[in-house]
């Protein structure tokens, strides 16, 4: 075992492996007891503490605290905190709620926020704001900062050029690694804080090639930059290029980052991986949301009022189909007048169908946006789920068909429920995957537009087979 000797050195050594120890093991996280804490600070105006506790939270964690606790608290909060508030708290917070505190800020402190940011998330900051706040916004940010900005918001919404940050490193490929290395010390004050690529380009700044800067750190100084170059694949995506194609390269190529050209091909930019987190996020998140009729501007932080306005239509469009299959119930009314059990089977049909249509459809959805079905294997995907809708619709026409035989003493009546059963997953499997392939290829939503038209063909064909086949084989 070593033994570390009693002088002055190694007593320095072993403080500094205390002190690292320390650092190493001590964990601060955002817990609710830490939320409901700092709250009853906040209502009994205990500033010191609260800003101890959140000087030692990350950005993250400071972005949920604001987002957890009410309202009054929230600005008290980001009073306290005051010009000590990192301004990276801003773009972790949801979209809405960032909206909503910018809105409460005067123009010139939102501007001091925005130039301590990279240009990537000074945009994110700058978009969020009305027309008039933009331009006083502007106005007040420097020359270089409010150039790059101006030309951000000139770029398509959801497209590439919002997206990329505009600090990136490019060198020429006759360069060393030695001289690309003095470069970066020597320039390291004007680089982006954090890059994981390094760009090769060319006299008329189109990017030739990308190199990691692991390889960079792994080479030999004399080595020149075109070496680099045989198997460099930079992946290069237009400033017009909407964030989904950009997330699904990011996706398919696992890459760090891309860089961003105009339409001359010359580089312009650089997205990382980091903004394509946040943007697969809420392309997900988005998508859940459309599957229940529900659009990304209802969250938790809008008033109420306005919630219920965005739900309106869609469940306006509900309650019209439910009216369409109503009315495929009254053409049987008398069928159901003679035999009541069918009024208690009914919905065990329909439920059954909406259900096999829906896990179908989020399935069909999520593949669509991640380009694993298109118009090339939707007719392989279709006959699989039609094949998946013949299984269960077998399985469980056994099993509802003999439960009925049982429950009313009818084995006819046990058959046409099993029957229907397997006409309706077969259907709603079929109709699961074909309704958002259609809207998908004529340019609507898929994940909005769907689901409302499959519950009304699983209620319709349900009801339909249901209670067609009990006027057929009962009456």
């Amino acid at each position: 075992m070593l033994e570390l000797k009693n002088t002055d050195e190694n007593k320095k050594t072993l403080q500094e492996v205390e002190l690292y120890e320390d650092i190493e093991h001590k964990e601060f996280s955002l817990s609710d007891d830490v939320i409901r804490e700092i709250s009853q600070y906040l209502h009994e105006g205990k500033v010191k503490k609260i800003q101890q506790i959140c000087a030692e939270l990350e950005p993250p964690d400071i972005a949920e605290l604001i987002s957890k606790i009410d309202e009054d608290s929230r600005y008290q909060l980001i009073n306290i905190l005051d010009d000590g508030i990192d301004a990276e708290i801003f773009t972790f917070l949801d979209d809405n709620l960032r909206d909503e505190i910018l809105e409460r800020m005067d123009v010139l402190r939102i501007a001091s926020i925005i130039n301590k940011l990279d240009s990537d998330d000074a945009l994110l900051l700058l978009e969020s704001l009305d027309k008039d706040k933009q331009k006083e916004a502007l106005r007040t940010l420097s020359r270089t900062m409010r150039v790059v900005l101006e030309e951000g918001l000139t770029f398509p919404e959801d497209s590439a050029g919002r997206l990329m940050q505009r600090e990136f490193v490019s060198i020429p490929k006759f360069w060393s690694v030695g001289k690309t290395l003095d470069y970066l010390r020597a320039a390291s004050s004007t680089l982006p804080q954090d890059f994981y690529d390094i760009f090769i380009v060319d006299p008329m700044h189109h990017v030739i090639g990308k190199v990691p800067l692991s390889h960079i750190l792994k080479s030999r100084r004399n080595i020149k930059m075109e070496e680099f170059l045989e198997n460099s694949h930079p992946h290069p995506v237009s400033v017009n290029a909407d964030q989904e194609e950009v997330a699904f390269l990011f996706r398919k190529y696992g890459l760090v980052s891309a860089p961003v050209i105009d339409e001359d091909s010359r580089l312009v930019g650089v997205i990382t991986v980091d903004d394509i987190v946040g943007i697969i996020d809420e392309e997900a998140g988005e998508d859940f949301l459309k599957i229940g009729g529900v659009t990304s501007n209802t969250d938790i932080y809008r008033a109420a009022i306005d919630t219920a306005k965005a739900r309106f239509l869609w469940l306006a469009i509900n309650l019209l189909t439910a009216i369409l299959a109503s009315l495929v119930i009254g053409i049987f009314e008398g069928t159901i007048k003679e035999i009541v059990a069918l009024a208690v089977l009914m919905p065990i049909v329909a439920s059954m169908g909406g259900n096999a249509g829906t896990q179908t459809l989020t399935v069909a959805v999520r593949a669509l946006a991640t380009k694993e079905l298109s118009s090339a294997n939707a007719i392989r995907v279709v006959l699989k789920e039609i094949a998946v809708g013949v299984l269960n619709g077998l399985s469980f026409a056994v099993i509802i068909g003999v439960a009925v035989w049982l429950w009313f003493s009818s084995p006819v009546l046990g058959l046409v429920i099993g029957l229907a059963m397997i006409v309706n997953l077969v259907v709603a499997g079929f109709a699961g995957v074909i309704i958002p392939v259609t809207f998908a290829k004529m340019g609507y939503d898929p994940a909005l537009s769907s689901a409302v038209f499959l519950t009304t063909v699983t209620d319709v064909i349900g009801f339909f087979a249901f209670l067609g086949l009990a006027s057929l084989v009962l009456i």
